[in-house]
């Protein structure tokens, strides 16, 4: 059985995450991030679910997320994956856009897979320039000329493709979850503030956003704790500040959705902290 590699490293100059999942066969449930997420297939086939449309992805296939675009994937025929992708956080993508272009506004990929692209090879390269530690001049170089590309492309401003065709009600959910996410939210709770039934409001939510109501929660609450673990914060704080009344359940929630435990994720700050005293 293939061995499983799980790899991150965190770019303190370009404020950035690489990854690389190579012999993995976890499947991830439905779920969102709140950065971009830019990455492509190197070994093996994938289905990939992305905000209500479905693809079988392979390799040299461009994958492009924005912040909030729930996706789900798992892998074909009971091969293993070999994935590579950088996480980009807002700040770091406003102030990149704000360098090539000028204007202060987040980009919004308006395609989520693009088949047999061509900067796949800008990516690999980036990618790797992150994962080898190459001096900052070299990354900068790779990370402005493939964003670039990107925006000039396959975007459109955030603000404008977020905001349309949003239900109100649907919008006022997020927002109540977001702001309370450490509370013990019910379904009555949504359903008040929606001032909608509990069966059509879960409807109407999991249409919209692509992802049901609890899992949007969990979704938050991992996306928290994720950064406070970026900040020192010990697992079990992290947790319990997250929202998360169970260990076990927080841990189970976060390798799912991030493919590495709370420890695991953890270490990769520990470690650029010690480069930093060296």
């Amino acid at each position: 059985m293939r061995k499983e590699i799980r790899t991150v490293k965190y770019d303190a100059e370009l404020k950035l995450e690489a990854y690389r999942f190579e012999g993995v066969m976890q499947e991830f449930p439905n779920h969102f991030h709140d950065y971009y997420v830019i990455g492509f297939i190197e070994n093996g086939r994938r289905f990939l679910s992305c905000k209500s449309r479905e693809y079988t992805i392979a390799p040299g296939d461009l994958l492009l997320f924005n912040p909030g675009d729930s996706h789900a994937c798992a892998q074909c025929e009971g091969g293993a994956l070999d994935y590579r992708c950088v996480n980009i956080p807002r700040e770091t993508m406003r102030r990149a856009v704000f360098e090539i272009s000028g204007k202060e506004n987040l980009p919004y990929f308006t395609e989520q897979v693009v088949f047999h692209s061509d900067l796949v090879a800008l990516l690999r390269e980036l990618h790797l320039a992150v994962m080898e530690e190459e001096k900052e001049f070299k990354k900068e170089e790779l990370f402005f000329f493939l964003l670039e590309q990107l925006i000039e492309e396959y975007a459109e401003p955030f603000d404008r493709a977020h905001t349309s065709n949003q239900n109100e009600e649907v919008s006022a959910v997020c927002e109540f979850m977001r702001q309370n996410y450490m509370q013990n939210i019910t379904l009555d709770d949504l359903s008040r503030i929606a001032g909608l039934s509990k069966y059509y409001l879960l409807r109407t939510f999991t249409k919209q956003q692509g992802i049901s109501p609890y899992s949007y929660l969990i979704t938050i609450r991992v996306g928290k704790a994720k950064k406070l673990l970026e900040q020192g914060v010990s697992p079990i704080e992290a947790a319990l500040q997250a929202g998360f009344s169970d260990q076990s359940h927080f841990s189970n929630f976060f390798k799912k959705l991030i493919g590495l435990t709370p420890k695991q994720y953890m270490r990769i700050f520990d470690v650029t902290a010690n480069d930093k005293k060296d």
